[in-house]
């Protein structure tokens, strides 16, 4: 896949700041790990970002503590996805954060923004195609009052939010990142400039190697606990049976499962894949007697460690699982 053009800063303008000493980092809050990792990767060198939402925790559903509050608080800029995404932070990001510079990555220009597919089945071949109409109509009637009363919790109204997924999506958050804290902090310009730099061409090259690497996982057929990987699938050509899921706080109902168990067993689904962040149980309850096996695919990173290679271990090991649990 052809990759976007990210325009980072000249270096003549950089040379316009490199005059001055360089000067401590402003404070920086990252809200998910992903986006905390290329931030990080940008500001290495110079400082290192705050993670607001640490360890295993989910943005859906994540709630403040007060040790969060006072990184908000003291931040000068903030970098979050969006409100389809850190739901919590409508009210908080513009009261405890007011001075600070925010800097939503689903607003970047150029973002690749996938609809969010709603179905518990997804139209086949859906990559690129919005005609969600056709598909799934007896999903809706069958399974309306368990789930469908839920997609506004969800909160997905202007798309899929996990953007990060896609490498060409990364580029631009990159490109987006650099300009805000050289903007905020001119003095270490070419320390972001250059880091962002060395960043694309990493991301160009992962992009790459996953896509060489997913070659033998293209075709099968298998399911995801929720619809966080549109732009995944997209990126590397694979693509997902369906979902058990739209918002992953609130268990499927009975009509979806069913729907899905008569899938699996029809199309031989070779996996169906959990998160480390919610129960495996209902996805152990329709595995069984299929013959369709577990597998975990995490977007958010829950058990790598923060930094500047998370980005990069995340986006291995989910190609790594895909290809353990798809292929023979």
């Amino acid at each position: 896949m052809p990759n976007k053009a990210v325009a980072l800063l000249a270096p003549a303008a950089v040379a316009l700041f490199a005059a001055a000493p360089a000067l401590a980092a402003p404070n920086v809050v990252a809200t998910i790990k992903p986006l905390h990792s290329l931030v990080a990767g940008v500001m290495d060198g110079v400082g290192a970002p705050e993670l607001l939402i640490e360890g295993a925790a989910s943005p859906h559903g994540f709630s403040l503590r007060p040790s969060d509050a006072g990184k908000l608080e003291s931040a000068d800029l903030v970098f979050w996805i969006g409100e389809d995404l850190e739901t919590f932070l409508d009210g908080p990001l513009d009261t405890l954060a007011a001075d600070a510079t925010k800097i939503e990555m689903m607003d970047v220009e150029g973002m690749n923004i996938l609809e969010l597919r709603e179905g518990g089945l997804f139209e086949a071949h859906s990559h690129g195609d919005e005609d969600h109409e056709a598909h799934d109509e007896h999903a809706h009637e069958d399974d309306h009052d368990d789930h469908d009363d839920h997609a506004e919790d969800h909160d997905h109204e202007h798309g899929d939010a996990h953007i990060w997924l896609d490498p060409d999506n990364a580029r631009l958050m990159v490109a987006a990142i650099a300009d805000a804290l050289i903007a905020a902090d001119p003095e270490n310009a070419e320390t972001y400039n250059a880091n962002g730099q060395a960043l694309v061409a990493r991301l160009d090259a992962l992009q790459a190697e996953i896509d060489a690497r997913l070659a033998p996982a293209r075709g099968k057929s298998f399911f995801v606990f929720h619809d966080a990987y549109h732009g995944f699938e997209q990126s590397f050509d694979i693509e997902a049976t369906g979902s058990f899921t739209v918002n992953p706080e609130i268990a499927p109902g009975a009509g979806r499962l069913t729907e899905i168990r008569a899938v699996v067993e029809q199309e031989g689904a070779a996996c169906l894949f959990a998160e480390p962040q919610f129960s495996p149980q209902v996805i152990e309850t329709i595995a069984e007697g299929t013959g369709a096996r577990i597998g975990t695919l995490d977007p958010l990173g829950a058990d790598i460690a923060d930094g500047p290679e998370l980005y990069f271990t995340l986006m291995n090991t989910m190609a790594d699982n895909l290809l353990d649990c798809l292929v023979d």
